[in-house]
């Protein structure tokens, strides 16, 4: 036990403040590559490549194995091409993420006056509203700092201002554009009919294609993905790759304003800014991971 107490005292003492941030920043970078690849196939990539490290640390440490050691020498630089073709997917989603460091700097690509945000949001809810009474199936997508342009080029070009009976008439059920998304950037539709990526996680296999592309768009980007169920009418809200269901339309009205509300002529210091923020989430509530450990079945039009 003196042992013990002696070699903890010893590491004590060669811990500085400097120590501390090293750990914590390697800790935060772990954290970080686990959710990215939390509930997808990567992890399971992740694994067997954590099981393969192992395997070569424990081989390197028997020399008598002379072929080996010089074969996992030679396949390491293989393999760490092998890695980044693997997780490509992954890599672009945190390099995404890292871009979003100018919204904590408050320094928008673009923003549309405040007015008219606020009347497009009315008018999505609106039409969300309508939408959901007549069992009309329906994909918007809001686009924030990340730009969306290689999904609006596989849609057709709108560019009209959002307003309610647009955006109901752009998804009747027999219009040529209702099966796919439209894309909205500021108080404009800039594309209707659009493809979106469809989320690679375990999702609820309830959840039909709609869902999936709202989870799979906001996952790789920062966008607000509006779903309205073709076959319950029910009304849904995803961002960041969660997804929040069964949302009123007051309370989606609510939400559309917190996380599309238009930057302040002056930008408020970054510690009013983070604090208003969270503020306003506390106020709003979580929004609900639809992450599942089963495998889904395969995807409907509807839900």
């Amino acid at each position: 036990m003196e042992q013990l107490f002696t070699a903890l005292a010893s590491v004590l003492d060669r811990l500085h403040v400097w120590s501390v941030v090293d750990i914590a920043v390697v800790a935060v970078l772990i954290y970080g590559l686990l959710s990215l690849v939390r509930g997808t196939t990567a992890a399971s990539v992740l694994y067997g490549f954590l099981v393969l490290l192992a395997a070569v640390l424990v081989i390197r440490g028997l020399p008598e194995l002379v072929l080996l050691n010089w074969l996992l020498v030679n396949a390491l630089p293989l393999l760490s091409v092998a890695l980044i073709v693997l997780f490509q997917p992954e890599l672009r989603r945190a390099m995404e993420r890292i871009g979003r460091v100018r919204v904590l700097l408050n320094l928008p690509l673009a923003a549309a006056p405040a007015g008219s945000i606020e009347r497009a949001i009315a008018a999505a809810a609106g039409a969300a509203r309508t939408m959901s009474v007549q069992r009309q199936g329906a994909l918007v997508v809001f686009q924030r700092e990340t730009g969306l342009q290689e999904y609006i080029e596989t849609g057709t070009p709108i560019d009209g201002a959002v307003t309610a009976p647009l955006l109901v008439s752009l998804f009747f059920p027999h219009s040529p554009l209702h099966d796919g998304a439209v894309v909205v950037e500021g108080d404009r539709i800039l594309a209707a009919g659009c493809r979106l990526p469809i989320s690679k996680h375990h999702l609820d296999p309830a959840l039909g294609l709609r869902h999936r592309a709202a989870i799979g768009v906001t996952e790789e980007s920062d966008a607000v993905a509006l779903v309205v169920s073709e076959e319950t009418g029910a009304l849904a809200l995803a961002h960041n790759g969660q997804l929040e269901r069964d949302v009123d339309p007051a309370r989606l009205e609510r939400m559309l304003a917190v996380l599309l509300q238009p930057p302040r002529a002056e930008p408020l210091p970054f510690w009013r800014r983070t604090g208003a923020r969270w503020l306003a989430r506390r106020r709003l509530g979580p929004m609900s991971p639809e992450h599942d450990e089963e495998p889904a079945a395969s995807a409907g039009r509807g839900v």
